[in-house]
């Protein structure tokens, strides 16, 4: 089973992105976002990022470029200035229009390096900028938002040279990216509100597929997409279909066995007339034949019968031992497994005929039964084991069918029925979800029968 899904998987999926199959969302509402969404968020982060770069790249180097003329300029009324302290005044007076303003500093005063914020892309722009244009550039320190002091040398030593961070970069860069995070979010939210509405008449689908698949009826209506509601009223005609199929099945043999009933009785009153000698015999067969019709009643009613209702799986199955017992029935109740508490939703009366089929034939098959529960967070496990002769493994598929007598691996001699214990019981289980599991017991070495339903 796991080669041939493995098979399957790598026809649909190429085998160098089967590996991201196991990272996508399984629901259809994280594949519908995530299909919808996933490339709109990667063309507009893309878009953006490439705008951004060429934009503010293309804006700060013009910027620079014009206040690099201006600090040529400056390198000049540097080297004309007759001193050192003479420089700021004399670049003061001359440039007074710049707003530059030029300090000397001395060989301690100079940065190691470049100064900027982590998150200046227009700085980085900057600084290569004037390592490239400006001679004898030393450093650049930007860490303040609103000045840029640039470090050079020149004939009278280092000179620190200031002026506004308007001047060279586009003010406020960052209101792109903040209006592209906003509105993006906005946008994707509204796109999950629409998708969500989109995807609720599948989940309503899915729901009622859920509930008909372990014997609710849920009232549904197809909605939705034209899509989404042909296939939810083709759900409905399935539907529809199927419970007049049981219930003409289930009038059918009701009808035919509830009209045997007369006759047998005629035969029982007529043969009470009769000698115990010749009676006994055919008495037997008129019982055989009474049993029989019971069996056909349960298969006819199958799990139809009654409604689901929240029941505690371990008293219940406590009341059906207790029964059996009374019953002259060697049947035990384990303990029960894992959380043991709990409520899960059951039809009683079936579930209480489907467990007292197992058991029935357990002690008919073998000389005594044990019976357990379990009851997880996700599954409910009912299990009925016996020290009987068993049934092969290759057989246990055929043994769940009706009207199907395993002869070679059951014990005929203690009274068979006609094969429809196993049947009734398999029936009950898919009505609720689950399944019937047959196997081969290691307590008792007999036959295990395990009633496996989700909660």
């Amino acid at each position: 089973m796991a080669f041939h899904r493995a098979v399957t998987l790598a026809k649909v999926y190429p085998m160098s992105f089967l590996w991201l199959k196991h990272y996508m969302p399984r629901g259809i509402y994280g594949r519908a976002a995530l299909i919808l969404l996933l490339p709109v968020v990667i063309i507009q982060l893309v878009v953006t990022v490439l705008f951004a770069q060429r934009h503010f790249e293309g804006v700060t180097h013009q910027m620079a470029d014009t206040v690099l003329r201006e600090l040529v300029l400056v390198q000049e009324e540097i080297e004309k200035a007759p001193s050192r302290s003479a420089v700021s005044r004399q670049v003061s007076e001359r440039l007074e229009a710049l707003e530059i303003g030029v300090f000397p500093v001395g060989a301690s005063d100079l940065p190691p390096g470049n100064r900027m914020l982590w998150y200046d892309y227009s700085g980085r722009v900057i600084a290569q900028r004037f390592k490239n244009m400006l001679a004898g550039f030393q450093a650049v320190d930007l860490t303040n938002g609103s000045l840029v002091k640039v470090f050079v040398a020149s004939p009278k030593g280092a000179m620190e040279i200031r002026f506004d961070r308007r001047r060279i970069s586009a003010s406020n860069p960052h209101q792109l990216f903040v209006y592209t995070i906003f509105f993006g979010a906005l946008m994707t939210f509204i796109a999950f509100v629409y998708l969500r509405n989109q995807l609720r008449p599948i989940k309503r689908l899915a729901l009622a597929s859920e509930a008909f698949g372990r014997g609710r009826h849920v009232p549904y209506s197809p909605a939705g997409a034209v899509e989404v509601r042909s296939a939810g009223a083709a759900f409905v005609d399935m539907r529809n279909r199927i419970e007049r199929q049981i219930e003409q099945r289930t009038l059918m043999l009701s009808g035919v066995s509830h009209d045997l009933r007369t006759p047998l009785t005629r035969m029982r009153l007529s043969l009470s007339m009769l000698d115990d000698d010749e009676a006994t015999p055919l008495l037997q067969d008129v019982d055989d034949m009474q049993r029989m019709l019971d069996e056909f009643l349960d298969f006819a009613k199958g799990a139809a019968e009654g409604t689901p209702e929240a029941v505690v799986p371990f008293d219940l199955v406590t009341e059906i031992v207790n029964e059996a017992q009374r019953g002259g029935r060697d049947v035990s109740l384990l303990p029960a497994e894992g959380d043991g508490t709990g409520t899960v939703m059951l039809r009683r009366v079936a579930i209480r005929r489907a467990v007292d089929n197992l058991i029935s034939n357990a002690v008919r098959y073998g000389a005594r039964a044990e019976v357990s529960v379990m009851l997880t967070d996700k599954t409910l496990r009912i299990r009925v084991e016996d020290d009987g002769p068993g049934i092969p493994e290759d057989r246990r598929a055929e043994a769940a069918r009706p009207f199907t007598r395993l002869d070679p691996a059951r014990n005929q001699d203690k009274g068979g029925g006609v094969g429809l214990g196993l049947a009734i019981a398999t029936d009950i289980a898919r009505a609720h979800g689950g399944v019937l599991r047959l196997g081969e017991s290691q307590r008792l070495g007999g036959l295990k029968a395990d009633i496996v339903i989700a909660r």
